[in-house]
């Protein structure tokens, strides 16, 4: 399915980029519930509105409690496993002393483990809407959270994975070239012999092609797929050839 153009015309003038983001949104929380994701661990998108739309999928691991007995013999249904490739590229995992991060505590509940973050103009259109992007997925990084991030935002230029690298203080060889505005990354927070680093998959969209399969890391458990271009080809049937 070519990737296309949802914020010029002439598809934005048949579709609201908004409704499709949602459920496309719907569609990766639907695919990582069905196939992906362990026993005791569920995604949900979060919609948040009020000046500019941003849209994520959350994933959470639930409370542990005891498991239900099976009734009749019954086999546990397994989820299907996955290796993601090699990454783009592993920077250190340090972060900057004017990086603040905060973090509460609350009793019980879910606990958010992985984020895929579907990027809106609103996200791009200023420096402090895009550094407060940053600063939100760096904070997810801190957590050793892991988060993929999908930009296909035509109407604003700029590159949020290069906003990270600048605020995490992280050499130039890290960002992605200076024209790509449309593109897939992927962060997994990790510790290797004592030492903190970030694996990072980087992948250029372009308008007309295929979109790829990213991997999503949740903390303390595996790396499952996000598979892009199936869920946008499923939600592209529904919602615009329709």
């Amino acid at each position: 399915m070519p990737l296309l153009d949802h914020f010029h015309p002439p598809l934005s003038q048949r579709r609201h980029w908004e409704s499709f983001h949602s459920a496309w949104a719907t569609a990766l929380v639907d695919a990582l519930n069905e196939e992906w994701l362990p026993v005791g661990f569920f995604a949900e998108e979060l919609v948040t509105v009020g000046g500019r739309v941003e849209i994520d999928v959350a994933t959470f691991e639930e409370t542990p409690h005891p498991p239900a007995p099976e009734k009749n013999g019954g086999v546990a249904v397994v989820k299907k496993t996955w290796s993601p490739p090699t990454p783009t590229a592993t920077m250190p995992g340090v972060f900057p002393d004017s990086f603040s991060v905060q973090i509460y505590s609350s009793e019980g509940g879910p606990t958010l483990v992985g984020s895929v973050e579907l990027i809106s103009p609103g996200n791009k259109d200023r420096e402090a809407h895009r550094q407060a992007f940053a600063i939100k997925c760096g904070s997810y990084l801190h957590q050793g959270i892991g988060v993929v991030v999908i930009d296909i935002v035509t109407s604003r230029h700029a590159n949020l994975h290069n906003e990270m690298i600048d605020l995490l203080k992280q050499p130039a060889q890290y960002r992605m070239g200076a024209d790509c505005f449309l593109y897939a990354v992927a962060y997994r927070p990790v510790t290797r012999e004592d030492r903190a680093e970030i694996d990072i998959w980087q992948q250029p969209l372009a308008l007309g092609e295929a979109l790829p399969t990213m991997p999503l890391a949740l903390k303390g458990a595996d790396v499952v797929p996000v598979d892009l271009e199936a869920t946008y080809e499923a939600v592209c049937r529904r919602r615009v050839r329709g």
